[in-house]
């Protein structure tokens, strides 16, 4: 059984693009089964996506923890002198001025590691989520506002698409580049 929309009737309207978002595609049974398993629903795909972001954080925060540790634990065998500067700056500045370094640092190097997280865990559903993902950008492109009208009372709605977490989310962020793009034009 075939459930398709077909988006070359409706590919100008964004009506068609949150209907074609709702639908999912099913693949007949004379299709091979490793297709079958291809096909990602909207709703698993946000799921996945606020998944991947946990992932993502939390491997930040141990990173960071990680990073901060393994230079305070060097830092702290150091033998300093507290009447000598370094840089011409006070001991402890530098000390905690390198902890903080060394915690951000392995704060950003914390989505390598989630990513890879990710992938492993998921490595079923990897290439499906890919392709939605695409789609999914492919759809925020087409959709987002021009932000060179942005003013404080006309701020731009979420340039890109990062904080929505489901198709109602998506619908509510449609409305408010309908919106931003009506005040833009109108000069509010």
């Amino acid at each position: 059984m075939i459930s398709v929309v077909n988006r070359s009737v409706c590919s100008s309207t964004r009506r068609c693009l949150i209907s074609s978002m709702s639908y999912s595609t099913v693949t007949s049974s004379s299709s091979s089964s490793s297709s079958s398993n291809d096909l990602l629903t909207w709703t698993e795909f946000f799921q996945l996506r606020k998944k991947q972001r946990k992932i993502n954080v939390g491997s930040s925060a141990f990173t960071a923890l990680v990073g901060a540790n393994v230079s305070w634990a060097y830092l702290s065998t150091m033998q300093i002198d507290p009447t000598q500067t370094i840089l011409g700056f006070d001991p402890l500045v530098v000390i905690s001025a390198g902890l903080i370094a060394s915690g951000t640092l392995g704060y950003l190097f914390g989505p390598l590691l989630g990513s890879q997280l990710f992938q492993l865990s998921n490595r079923s559903k990897l290439t499906a989520f890919n392709n939605k993902n695409k789609e999914f950008l492919k759809k925020i492109i087409h959709n987002r506002v021009d932000a060179s009208s942005q003013s404080f009372s006309n701020p731009v709605p979420d340039y890109y698409g990062e904080k929505i977490g489901s198709l109602k989310e998506y619908r509510q962020w449609l409305r408010d580049c309908h919106a931003y793009r009506r005040k833009a034009k109108e000069f509010l």
